[in-house]
């Protein structure tokens, strides 16, 4: 029974990554008997996993065109939550990563009234309006902004959140009636990456998000690194500095480490209030001094040829090359693969990170933006839950 199921699920792989084939070319690729394939492909086809298209056309010398094969991405549906400090984003995909449906809310309304019970009634709406059969979701991937421990399902800490030792899955049960998989949101980046973007077919890869915090996704031989006790890659805690952190060092939130405190989109929009109080004669000096001038602004800035903010840019990318530099001479990863909201100023980030990073990297490695990017979190849920749920679809 094994063997056939084994066989089947090959077969479904072979044909997702071949299309259009035929049980011909599926048994001289797998070496599995004719009757075998042809077998297990009219039970996938009952099963609606794959249709046939192609039926009985003859060919120009008269012969039958052959039954071609293809993956049905629309046999079933998955859910993806990105759940962060700012904002939720769920959305409902196919097979293949194609989204079908997409809603989002600001996190902070729901935090005290319940976020899951938010989430679940987000579902509804969306498969109402969709007009999606709920028998065809298989379930549901959320990556959420914290340590979590993925074998109980429960966040053991995440600040933005203010969660701590929160039962996840367990409270996403009370509201919905499909399996659920949880796990820290810059692993679930990562998987996204490596399932439909610039990480595709490579199985060593390094996610790195730098937004407010920064974090780490870590996969090793195809398989997500996640640490004794699943707070592998928590890039932020990183030390570029040492004599910064002798100087009593303050970490720009509470419990953040080193690296996000001096190059978090945060800090930098804080070290640039900072500088431009010390600067009357600057166009923002106002601004500067009734509110905190932001990241952005920075970057906005720095491309304009801004002194203050390209020092303060300017040292922010340093930190973070050292970071990869550290990251990369560790893991040697094929990839890199950088995300998160301070690189959409990558055009202006890049080529500045590969100088320090080539200089100073043993070997070279590829350095290359989210090509997801505001997509990275929910499709890394939908690929989080295609990983983690034993089924026909589950390859790896």
């Amino acid at each position: 029974m094994q063997i056939k199921t084994q066989n089947k699920k090959r077969i479904l792989q072979c044909i997702l990554e071949h299309a259009p084939i035929s049980r011909a070319e599926i048994a001289g690729k797998m070496k599995i008997s004719k009757p075998t394939v042809s077998f297990l492909v009219d039970e996938l086809i009952q099963e609606k996993w794959v249709i046939e298209k192609g039926i009985g056309e003859s060919t120009s010398q008269g012969g039958r065109r052959p039954i071609h094969l293809y993956f049905n991405e629309k046999a079933a549906y998955i859910i993806g939550a990105d759940i962060g400090g700012t904002k939720v984003k769920i959305v409902i995909s196919d097979l293949n990563g194609n989204i079908v449906a997409a809603s989002t809310f600001q996190t902070e309304h729901y935090l005290n009234t319940g976020l899951l019970k938010k989430i679940a009634k987000e579902i509804s709406v969306m498969i109402q309006k969709n007009d999606i059969d709920q028998q065809m979701i298989l379930g549901m991937g959320a990556g959420v902004p914290g340590i979590t421990d993925t074998t109980c399902g429960i966040v053991t800490e995440a600040p933005s959140l203010n969660w701590v030792r929160y039962p996840f899955i367990k409270e996403a049960e009370r509201y919905l009636s499909f399996p659920i998989y949880v796990d820290n949101d810059v692993n679930v980046a990562a998987l996204g990456e490596q399932w439909l973007g610039n990480a595709k077919h490579k199985e060593n890869v390094l996610f790195i998000a730098i937004g407010t915090g920064i974090g780490g996704g870590i996969i090793i031989h195809n398989q997500l690194y996640r640490g004794s006790i699943s707070a592998a890659g928590e890039m932020g805690y990183m030390v570029t500095d040492k004599n910064d952190m002798k100087n009593e060092f303050k970490p720009i939130f509470h419990r953040y480490g080193y690296l996000e405190s001096v190059a978090g989109g945060k800090a930098i929009g804080d070290k640039l209030t900072k500088l431009v109080q010390q600067s009357p004669g600057h166009p923002l000096y106002e601004q500067a001094k009734s509110e905190e001038l932001t990241g952005e602004m920075a970057f906005t800035l720095a491309k304009k040829g801004d002194e203050i903010a390209l020092k303060v840019v300017d040292e922010a990318i340093e930190h973070i090359a050292y970071g990869i530099i550290n990251a990369a001479s560790l893991l040697n990863p094929e990839v890199i693969i950088l995300g998160g909201g301070v690189f959409k100023s990558s055009e202006f980030i890049l080529p500045k990170l590969r100088e320090i990073v080539d200089h100073y990297l043993p070997s070279s490695v590829e350095l290359k933006i989210s090509q997801l990017g505001e997509d990275a979190g929910v499709l890394g849920a939908v690929s989080l839950f295609l990983r983690e749920h034993e089924s026909i679809i589950n390859f790896s």
